[in-house]
């Protein structure tokens, strides 16, 4: 088996050679290239977050709770949240991600249990294109990164299960156990697939949905500068308008408008 500095180093190489190639042949910018190398750099120690307390699981979680708060922002942005909100909602992914998913990890993963699987590196692609910004193209293209990241940590396992004794070739016990699409236990396969399959229907349908959010932010803001005058009400009914609530964002004017559809 590979060790920490192995998978790394590998892993890194890949990263640049994805991030250059695509600035050099498709005009993919300077800063998403950079981004997506960094990206499939690190995602080289994802597969050991099933080996239990260690150096991988440690410096992946602190490394995940940081990033991902950061690359939330924009999404938090989309959804019309305050600066004040996005800093409590960064911190609120943060501590999830450095202590309550650890934790978890620790607790219910197996070492080379499905973790080292093909699905679990779609799985790991997938999670990184609902949190990465920019159009769907781009977006794909970073988590690819991520996915070729994840397969190289397996392909060195499967490398690294095969070794020359005595003349001949001998498979260690590990071998295949890395670049498999099935595990020996019923549940972690279950469990596995169920996640790609929802992740999968997510991704779908994930671009429309910023979609519509992003047409009614627009049509809400549009609706502000109105004021009354525009909106007069009808005998027998109070006056409503999107500037009824001065200061309301958007968000919390959606939330307020459904819950006045089920009064």
């Amino acid at each position: 088996m590979a060790d920490f500095k192995t998978h790394i180093a590998t892993s890194t190489l890949l990263g640049l050679g994805y991030g250059a190639g695509a600035h050099y042949w498709f005009d993919v910018p300077v800063t998403t290239s950079v981004l997506a190398g960094g990206l499939c750099a690190v995602s080289g120690m994802l597969p050991d977050l099933d080996s239990g307390p260690g150096r991988p699981l440690r410096e992946s979680m602190a490394f995940a709770a940081a990033v991902v708060s950061m690359m939330l922002i924009d999404r938090f942005e989309q959804l019309g949240l305050g600066t004040e909100m996005i800093v409590l909602a960064g911190a609120g992914v943060y501590l999830t991600i450095r202590f309550g998913l650890a934790a978890l990890l620790r607790r219910y993963t197996t070492h080379r249990g499905m973790f080292h699987s093909l699905p679990a590196a779609l799985i790991a692609g997938e999670v990184a294109f609902l949190l990465v910004s920019g159009d769907v193209r781009l977006r794909l293209y970073k988590a690819g990164a991520v996915v070729l990241g994840y397969v190289s940590h397996l392909v060195l396992d499967e490398l690294y299960s095969i070794e020359w004794y005595r003349g001949r070739i001998r498979f260690k016990q590990s071998f295949g156990t890395g670049l498999k699409v099935l595990g020996h236990h019923w549940w972690p396969n279950v469990s596995t697939y169920a996640k790609l399959a929802l992740l999968t229907w997510v991704v779908v349908q994930e671009p429309g949905w910023m979609d519509r959010v992003r047409q009614q932010r627009q049509a809400l803001q549009a609706g502000q500068p109105a004021a009354s005058a525009e909106h007069h009400s009808t005998p027998g009914q109070p006056a409503t308008s999107p500037s009824s609530h001065p200061g309301e964002s958007p968000v919390a004017e959606i939330t307020r408008k459904i819950s006045e559809w089920f009064e």
